[in-house]
């Protein structure tokens, strides 16, 4: 299920991002490409501010992740709203934010609505999961004194 998120809302609802730190929007990112990839989904991130060069651009532009940055005399919330606007069918998406009239303004429209501490715990329990699936991807190579014996047959023990 697509998913746009309220990137400055979210940040707030997130113990270890800080909105003054100018890291933690690229945190963000980066969780949510882990969050996307590992559930086959679309996100369409709006960040308050001006653009970040870094995310900005192409990269950022694609069908199954984007990150929208609103004009100079626009807000993130005016950014969703028309973004809301343009869509025809909003049944299976949601909107991830926290701010009242946002929440709103998305359930009129026909979106599904999840709290940015609901999505958050969402995302930690992804993380977590493919953290732990990468742990089991790694082989554990343990060698047995064996094996050993035999590698420093061929190699040579460098104690000697």
């Amino acid at each position: 299920m697509p998913y746009l998120i309220d990137g400055n809302n979210l940040i707030g609802h997130i113990p270890t991002l800080e909105l003054p730190d100018p890291k933690s929007k690229h945190r963000l990112v980066a969780q949510l490409l882990i969050f996307q990839t590992t559930k086959k989904t679309k996100i369409i991130l709006v960040f308050d501010g001006p653009s970040d060069p870094d995310l900005f651009g192409e990269k950022f532009r694609r069908k199954e992740f984007s990150i929208l940055w609103p004009d100079l005399e626009e807000s993130a919330d005016t950014v969703i709203k028309h973004w809301i606007e343009k869509q025809t069918d909003l049944r299976h998406f949601h909107v991830v934010s926290s701010d009242r009239e946002i929440k709103t303004f998305a359930r009129v429209n026909g979106a599904k609505i999840l709290d940015c501490k609901e999505f958050h715990k969402l995302l930690k329990t992804t993380l977590k999961d493919f953290k732990e699936s990468k742990a089991m991807d790694k082989e554990d190579i343990t060698l047995s004194p064996l094996e050993v014996d035999h590698w420093l047959e061929i190699f040579g023990d460098s104690d000697e």
